[in-house]
């Protein structure tokens, strides 16, 4: 075994350059592939989907390990760069794979994985495209994760949206096409601020290579730093837009809650995407060594942090629709992040990005089970309880005998003893889990994720006035989650009862094991996971290694041709 692991390390050291690639090009040839295949090729479609997601999240599991490796220098354990074009930076696009991006990338590969298996079963078939769709959101995803250049971040994020109008209205309808026509504007709307502060920055410092944005805004005069700032403002603008933060967050609800399960469970990586966008540019443009811009808009990212986060508790209580919880959920994962990134404390970030993978794997799953849950109660009607089959009471004879009209209810129902059917009862144990991971509650993930987060706040030497409001309201929502999630348990799975048991295929059931799965993975492996996140914390506090890296990357010579024998010297 030692010596597979052994092979396998040496052969990450050779394809490593061209493997950052891969979760970019792999979904972007699978969709052209399946728009060649036609409209009638639905089974085909759904293999290569499937066989792509795979593929791809086995190579973004390999840029993980390849970026958690023991640091040799020259191999594994450094940071990844890829020169498509085999121009050194700044002029050429660059890709890069630290343990931020990888992490994220195999976030990304493991629920789109789960949507595609989970669509397969129904969903794939309400409306055409589905499957290159998605391949091109992930593509966009993909790349939005890897880039270097603020340019081709913008063109990510583009191939992204793009796909996304189009998934949010599969499956057609009135509330898909009204929630769509409002993603689409208020998107629209963000990525004409997300050109305005490309080009603003691109006018002050002559590049869009962030890594060479960074060293340039350390170097600027006092003239130009306004600028800077004005820009860097325009642009936090768009990507607060596309992480749902206040005041910009009324498109987030009535979209994700309108899009189909697999669509919806994916979309939770979209908030995501914008929360990262954010700590990516903020740490490496403004770090502690770039002079006067240091930590620039650390107040407001607290502020808007915090109000995202009080306003979806809000909204987490006001509502009782299950695909709204969810909504809210994403909602409040993201306010989260983003008062957690603008606090900044040493063990405060390590315990926020273990939390960023809980809860984007618990949001995923339960927009799924949200979907078998609503199903199986549509299409079952409400019923007496004695005209539930096999509801007599599972007692012995003797006790029967004895106090048989004490186990009655008013229904001549049998108040204990009552055997709960098995598809109900997974579905009943699925709903607990999600609970416990989205409300932080023990012994999951979620807990884990909570308590690192609130030791990492309450480490430090003085806790400013507005850490005092993050930790009540990081206890808080959790508590008003629990309230709201329990209450829509009660109503969906114990105050009525149906005739017709919840039909499970295995094609559904299978992706939300999974995605709960791997939180449990995330729950037994915490130290490692933890482990991961400190490392990454540590680096995105000091970016220099990263620009180093970027900066240092240098292109693959040409090769020259042999001089053929009896030539002319």
């Amino acid at each position: 075994m030692n010596e597979l692991f052994a092979l396998l390390d040496r052969l990450l050291d050779i394809s490593m350059p061209h493997l950052i690639a891969v979760p970019i090009l792999l979904p972007m040839l699978t969709a052209a592939l399946m728009l060649l295949l036609g409209e009638n090729r639905r089974r085909t479609k759904s293999a290569l989907s499937l066989v792509s997601g795979l593929l791809g999240l086995l190579a973004a599991l390999a840029l993980l390990r390849w970026v958690n490796a023991p640091d040799t220098g020259t191999g594994p354990g450094s940071i990844g760069v890829y020169l498509p074009g085999n121009w050194h930076a700044p002029f050429g696009i660059v890709l890069v794979a630290d343990r931020l991006s990888s992490m994220m990338v195999a976030l990304t590969g493991v629920v789109t994985l789960a949507a595609s298996v989970y669509s397969t079963s129904r969903w794939d078939r309400a409306g055409v495209h589905f499957h290159p769709l998605l391949q091109l959101q992930l593509m966009g995803l993909n790349g939005a994760f890897l880039t270097g250049d603020l340019f081709n971040l913008f063109v990510f994020f583009e191939v992204m949206l793009a796909a996304s109008y189009g998934l949010l209205l599969h499956g057609s309808g009135r509330l898909r096409v009204q929630a769509g026509l409002h993603y689409l504007a208020i998107n629209l709307a963000a990525s004409s601020l997300f050109l305005v502060g490309a080009a603003l920055l691109y006018g002050v410092t002559g590049t869009l290579n962030m890594a060479d944005m960074g060293l340039r805004i350390a170097q600027l005069g006092s003239a130009d730093r306004g600028l800077v700032h004005a820009a860097t403002a325009i642009l936090a603008t768009a990507f607060f837009a596309k992480a749902g933060a206040w005041p910009l967050n009324f498109w987030l609800v009535p979209a994700y809650s309108s899009a189909v399960s697999p669509v919806g469970a994916v979309f939770a990586l979209l908030t995501k995407l914008g929360v990262y966008t954010i700590l990516r540019l903020w740490t490496v443009l403004f770090a502690s060594d770039t002079g006067a811009s240091a930590q620039f808009g650390q107040g407001v990212l607290v502020a808007i942090g915090l109000a995202t986060l009080f306003v979806a508790m809000l909204g987490i209580l006001g509502t009782q629709r299950l695909s709204n919880l969810a909504g809210y959920s994403a909602m409040i994962s993201a306010g989260t992040l983003l008062a957690a990134i603008g606090i900044g404390a040493p063990g405060l970030w390590a315990g926020a990005l273990y939390y960023l993978l809980n809860s984007t794997l618990a949001t995923s799953a339960f927009f799924l089970l949200i979907d078998m849950v609503e199903r199986w109660r549509n299409e079952g009607r409400s019923i007496a309880p004695h005209e539930v089959q096999g509801a007599a009471p599972f007692l012995s004879e003797d006790l029967r005998a004895v106090d048989e009209a004490a186990n009655l209810d008013d229904d001549a129902q049998a108040l204990y003893g009552r055997a709960i059917p098995a598809g109900v009862a997974f579905l009943g144990l699925c709903f607990i889990a999600c609970t416990l991971l989205l409300t932080g509650l023990p012994p999951l993930s979620g807990f884990i994720g909570k308590f690192a987060m609130l030791d990492g706040l309450l480490n430090q030497r003085r806790l400013a006035p507005g850490t005092w409001i993050f930790l009540s309201l990081l206890i808080t929502s959790g508590f008003f989650a629990l309230i709201a999630l329990s209450r829509a348990g009660i109503r969906h799975f114990w105050t009525q009862q149906h005739a017709v048991m919840p039909s499970m295929p295995a094609l559904e059931v299978l992706p939300v094991v999974a995605l709960l799965g791997a939180s449990l993975a995330l729950t037994v492996g915490a130290e490692p996971v933890m482990r991961h996140a400190a490392a990454t914390a540590d680096a995105l506090r000091s970016p220099t290694a990263y620009r180093a890296a970027v900066m240092g990357a240098r292109p693959v010579p040409n090769p020259v041709a042999p001089r053929a024998k009896g030539a002319e010297r």
